[in-house]
């Protein structure tokens, strides 16, 4: 038997090995590289930078809300919290000089209790007068401190809308004075005498500022001192809300 014929060797074309390929580097690279280094340089300064630690642990402080930002913050929302927890002493709301000036050489009267106080200041002739009165709703006497405190208010406010015995000139709301207020001046009938009368609210007590002087004369003579009288209780009543709200 003869041999078969010999297998041809198969010859392989060559082809050199591709070179491996280079390392891919995130496309974010360059950038984080660049705020790497920011950062670093960002720590630097901040050590170097003086009164950092009390700034930061101000911002710590803050409560952080949705997103790591502070909530809004309301600026009334102080005001609206504060509770009259006890009244000032009854003749300890008004500076001695207010006093000098409104009633010269007066001499006082108070009284008071836990939730009641008043002080008055008279002439040796009964004539001019000033008079300070507050109530307190304490909450320690009811659950609902400055919702009896707006009733009191309240009743007070349509009591002077009709009053019998005297003669109203002005009785209007007023602005700018704790949480809400109203002045009114009136003339006495059957005297010569005029009133001007402030009455406010701050939050769970009602304080009332009044000042009386004679003022003989025809109606329109009374009705302008009447109203300088209740320009002269609404600045009493400003010295009166500092006592009540700073005690």
């Amino acid at each position: 038997m003869g041999r078969g014929r010999p297998v041809e060797p198969f010859h392989r074309p060559y082809s050199p090995p591709e070179p491996p390929a280079p390392a891919r580097r995130p496309k974010r690279f360059v950038p984080l590289a660049v705020v790497a280094v920011l950062a670093v340089a960002g720590a630097a300064l901040y050590l170097l930078v003086p009164g950092r630690d009390d700034q930061d642990a101000a911002v710590r402080s803050v409560p952080g809300g949705a997103g790591g930002r502070p909530p809004t913050s309301d600026r009334s929302a102080p005001a609206r919290a504060r509770i009259v927890e006890t009244l000032p002493p009854p003749c300890g709301m008004v500076s001695q000089a207010t006093v000098d000036r409104v009633v010269p050489k007066a001499t006082r009267r108070e009284n008071a209790n836990s939730t009641l106080s008043t002080c008055t200041y008279a002439s040796a002739g009964s004539y001019p007068w000033l008079r300070v009165e507050a109530h307190l709703y304490a909450p320690a006497d009811t659950p609902t401190p400055v919702e009896d405190a707006e009733s009191y208010y309240n009743a007070q406010w349509a009591q002077a809308g009709d009053a019998p015995f005297v003669r109203t000139v002005t009785l209007e709301r007023q602005r700018g004075i704790g949480d809400e207020a109203y002045g009114w001046s009136r003339a006495d009938k059957g005297s010569p005498t005029v009133v001007g009368q402030l009455t406010a609210r701050v939050r769970n007590a009602v304080f009332t500022v009044s000042y009386s002087e004679r003022a003989p004369g025809d109606r329109g003579a009374q009705d302008g001192r009447a109203r300088a009288c209740l320009g002269t209780v609404t600045a009493v009543a400003r010295e009166v809300l500092t006592a009540l709200t700073h005690f």
